[in-house]
């Protein structure tokens, strides 16, 4: 598979080596630097574009890339106010997108716990706390996982209080999220501990491979019911 990296950061920087170790090809890496490589020429060789880029421009790499009918695999958070819109031109260009808040397979484990867990206690009265702590370099605030998280509960709870999310930038931190839900009788917490963005770039791969010879809209659920 021919990849092009759109952000090339700590993350496109760990995507590009287990890209490499699965013996895919990167042929061009998109920094701040040299922008003006993300062109129709170099897209057109490609299978994929993968975007880890910033808040500010990810909605128009991604919609540059969709026009010229390349699929894009996208974890850039912090822009989804506008993903209606890629997801109209995705459809319009007969192409494929796939958008996740967290491409870590042990994140999306604890989606799915997550939300069972707001399902089964719908009709109790506990207080949901969700705070995440991720490195000081990490743009937005709260984290995209968080908050879908947070929206998730919110789909499936009936009387629970959902609490505002708490927010921290420390050191070098790769990503924690905890959920506390509370009451008088007893607490219920879990908590996701990144220990490198190994898992992370894991995860975007797989997402790459799947949406191979594929047309439509894509999250990393698609993924997940794939491999089982």
């Amino acid at each position: 598979m021919n990849i092009g990296i759109i952000g090339f950061g700590k993350m496109g920087s760990e995507i590009e080596k287990i890209a490499i170790q699965k013996n895919h090809n990167i042929i061009f890496k998109i920094n701040s630097q040299n922008h003006q490589d993300l062109n129709r020429d170099n897209l057109s060789k490609i299978d994929v574009a993968i975007e880890f880029s910033t808040p500010e421009t990810a909605f128009n790499n991604i919609k540059f890339c969709l026009k010229q009918k390349i699929p894009v695999v996208s974890g850039t958070t912090g822009w989804t106010n506008k993903l209606q819109e890629i997801q109209n031109i995705t459809k319009q260009h007969n192409t494929a997108f796939l958008y996740s808040e967290n491409f870590s397979l042990g994140v999306n484990y604890f989606f799915k716990i997550n939300q069972l867990l707001a399902k089964l206690t719908k009709q109790t009265n506990y207080k949901i706390h969700i705070e995440e702590t991720h490195h000081i370099t990490k743009k937005d605030q709260p984290s995209g996982t968080a908050i879908k998280l947070k929206n998730d509960i919110k789909k499936n709870y009936k009387s629970n209080i959902i609490e505002p999310i708490k927010s921290y930038r420390k050191d070098e931190v790769k990503g924690e999220h905890l959920i506390r839900y509370s009451s008088e009788i007893d607490t219920i917490e879990m908590k996701h501990i990144a220990h490198s963005r190994i898992g992370f770039a894991k995860g975007v791969i797989l997402a790459s491979e799947f949406i191979q010879n594929k047309t439509g809209i894509f999250y990393m659920e698609d993924v997940l019911n794939h491999l089982l």
